[in-house]
């Protein structure tokens, strides 16, 4: 379970975020949406200790974020943010491999390259593990960030846009395997996303935040109702009943 305790983060004096008294249950997958500036980067970080909250408790899995060894947080939690500039030249499996440090302290063993292998199939890198991350499309090159955070091999992995570069197509799939990681492998994922309709269908919960509040929290079907999300982005949203479940239209 993550648990945020009267969080808040304060800016120039004012309070942007919070306070935030939340509990997101362990396993599958958690959702964070609404309008742009609401937060939810900066709650994701926050989680992931990337971010040091002005006031407040953050626990993951148990762990006080805020007090615990930094080792002991990255075996616990793996957090890829929207920015991700390596400026030295390195290959989709040396990328990967930066995901092992926390057990390999830079001394890959026969596990983590075991675990790296696992990475690169399960996110079907493998035929590109060779080619250097600036030779990649920026849709190929976002599926070897997601891939390093999951050969981390921790129980919570926090992705913030996962989707940002990737076509309709690329999009679907990396859902899929988020889905995948989250049933098969047994991993809870949070994810910032801004599509209402992929955080529906591939999502358990929905935690939608404005102006640094959240303001709804629960499952997908009680989440795709025209009346709440309406609420949640300000705008008027009607839901259509779609074979595969519930879509927004917004108008």
């Amino acid at each position: 379970m993550i648990t945020l305790e009267n969080v808040t983060k304060t800016y120039a004096g004012e309070t942007t975020i919070g306070p935030i008294n939340v509990e997101i249950p362990s396993g599958g997958i958690t959702s964070l949406v609404g309008p742009n500036g609401a937060g939810k980067s900066t709650v994701l970080t926050m989680m992931g200790r990337l971010l040091t909250p002005d006031a407040g408790r953050i626990t993951v899995g148990g762990l006080d974020v805020a007090k615990a060894k930094s080792n002991d947080v990255a075996k616990k939690l793996a957090i890829l943010r929207q920015e991700n500039h390596f400026v030295t030249r390195l290959t989709v499996r040396q990328l990967i491999g930066f995901g092992r440090y926390p057990h390999s302290r830079g001394r890959l063993t026969v596990e983590d390259e075991r675990h790296i292998n696992e990475a690169l199939d399960f996110l079907n890198l493998r035929a590109l593990q060779d080619r250097y991350l600036d030779e990649l499309s920026g849709g190929q090159r976002q599926r070897a960030y997601v891939a390093m955070v999951l050969a981390q091999d921790t129980e919570y992995v926090f992705l913030d846009e996962p989707l940002n570069n990737l076509d309709m197509s690329h999009s679907v799939q990396m859902m899929r395997q988020l889905r995948a990681a989250a049933d098969d492998l047994g991993r809870t994922v949070i994810v910032v996303m801004h599509d209402i309709n992929f955080a529906s269908r591939y999502s358990d919960n929905i935690l939608a935040m404005n102006d640094g509040q959240v303001t709804h929290f629960d499952t997908c079907a009680d989440t795709m109702k025209s009346s709440v999300l309406t609420e949640i982005f300000g705008t008027s949203v009607r839901i259509i009943d779609d074979v595969d479940g519930p879509l927004a239209v917004y108008f």
